[in-house]
């Protein structure tokens, strides 16, 4: 693969790790549509890597808090009381809503990967998680905010994000979805849809890390080093300018478009794929 060729994936990585429309539809089904070579192990831990470290560097300061409060520390000084038991409720409920989509990993990631990577499930993903989310959109009240989330918003919340292995569903998609099914605004959906998302990514770069680190001694890196590397930071700045972006503009506006989005893109998907267009597979 050529560097432009994982500039641009590292782009629809930032892109699409975070805004509801499937970063694993997009990885796996533009290179197939572009008939670009597989750019292999390595390249996937390095885009994950990237948006591992953007979601970090955004909730930093928030993860400290959470971590600390959680562990029974007063953080900082001079928050109050009610704040300190807020920030360790949520500590340990984003704990919890992570326990259904490791287990499901655990055991049904390497099946996913064998099975669902193909045009018509993703694009069924596509379209059938667009219904959903319209139906949330205009049936769910939409007014507790992220110091409101209980336990069971975290594992309802925690069992969809389970979903997203899925190839086309989205774990931003499916998760805000759910958050806006059990009351919450758009706004605190997608923070809390993006705390719950950091362990699971870190869990999934720590996996495939040592294989990478075992690759580079064998001196069998798919893709050069400096390709990697340039891939990561790229991933990492538009991942993170994405974060910003999709929190503000979830605070006066609705998931219309990337309904939209997925509609059209999952139908056009369907359609070249039983025209037989396409697909270099």
């Amino acid at each position: 693969m050529l560097l432009w060729q994982a500039i641009i994936l590292a782009i629809v990585q930032g892109l699409t790790e975070f805004l509801p429309i499937s970063s694993s539809a997009h990885l796996i089904l533009i290179p197939d549509l572009l008939h670009w070579p597989d750019p292999g192990l390595a390249f996937d831990v390095a885009l994950h890597l990237g948006t591992l470290i953007a979601v970090l560097l955004y909730f930093f300061r928030e993860w400290i808090q959470l971590t600390l409060c959680g562990l029974g520390f007063h953080y900082p000084k001079r928050a109050s009381e009610q704040m300190v038991l807020q920030n360790q409720r949520l500590f340990w409920y984003l704990v919890a809503g992570t326990i259904p989509g490791a287990l499901l990993g655990f055991f049904f990631e390497h099946w996913i990967e064998e099975n669902l990577r193909n045009p018509v499930p993703i694009a069924c993903a596509m379209i059938a998680i667009a219904l959903l989310m319209w139906y949330a959109e205009y049936s769910a009240r939409l007014n507790r905010r992220l110091e409101q989330t209980s336990l069971g918003d975290s594992l309802a919340i925690g069992t969809a994000q389970a979903l997203a292995l899925f190839p086309g569903v989205s774990r931003s998609g499916i998760t805000i979805t759910t958050g806006l099914f059990r009351g919450m605004t758009r706004e605190a959906a997608a923070r809390f849809s993006f705390l719950l998302s950091t362990p699971l990514i870190a869990g999934a770069a720590a996996k495939e890390v040592p294989k990478l680190l075992k690759l580079h001694h064998a001196g069998a890196l798919d893709l050069p080093q400096s390709t990697l590397i340039i891939s990561i930071a790229v991933s990492a700045v538009v991942g993170f300018v994405v974060i910003a972006f999709f929190l503000q503009y979830l605070q006066t506006r609705t998931l219309k478009i990337f309904i939209y989005y997925r509609l059209a893109f999952g139908i056009v998907i369907l359609l070249l794929a039983f025209l037989h267009l396409g697909f270099a597979r």
